[in-house]
């Protein structure tokens, strides 16, 4: 995976910090996700981490200064993506207007699996202006795609912003 791992590649140079938050029901594999593209790895026996749940006091915290957003489901999980509308309200209630989200259905190699059709998450998606992705963290499918969508865009967001 050549455009994961670090920061600023081979030089260590930085050109552009920008927060990015990932959220999304538990278990549905955003630490795997982050984990596969930044490093490369997929551990089969991932822990629990503490995430941000709905209405906790920390939430607005949580989202101020992100730039971008992952919004994460399991498409073997109807529950995770009927949670999706409620995550989305959340996230636009605490964070900036302009900020860039992309709809990510993770755990596309289970597709024998697969309880949210990729076209009823393509409309949702089209309908409320996200970019959308189905991703695998086990196989790595399209995961760098998903982290370069996202970047590329929150540039030329912030490119438009300072031009004006």
């Amino acid at each position: 995976m050549a455009g994961g791992g670090g920061y600023g590649g081979a030089s260590g140079k930085v050109d552009y910090v920008f927060k990015v938050v990932l959220i999304g029901d538990s278990a549905v594999g955003k630490s795997q996700l982050l984990a596969r593209f930044a490093r490369d790895e997929f551990s089969l026996d991932s822990k629990a981490t503490i995430g941000v749940e709905f209405q906790t006091p920390v939430t607005s915290a949580y989202y101020r200064g992100a730039v971008g957003a992952m919004l994460v489901y399991d498409i073997t999980k109807r529950e995770t993506f009927d949670h999706i509308p409620r995550w989305l309200e959340e996230l636009r209630a605490h964070a900036d207007k302009n900020i860039v989200i992309i709809l990510i259905g993770n755990k596309s190699d289970l597709e024998d699996q697969r309880a949210i059709p990729t076209e009823d998450a393509k409309e949702f998606a089209e309908k409320e202006g996200l970019f959308f992705l189905e991703t695998s963290a086990l196989n790595a499918t399209n995961v760098e795609n998903s982290f370069n969508t996202l970047m590329m865009e929150i540039f030329n967001t912030v490119n438009k912003k300072s031009l004006s």
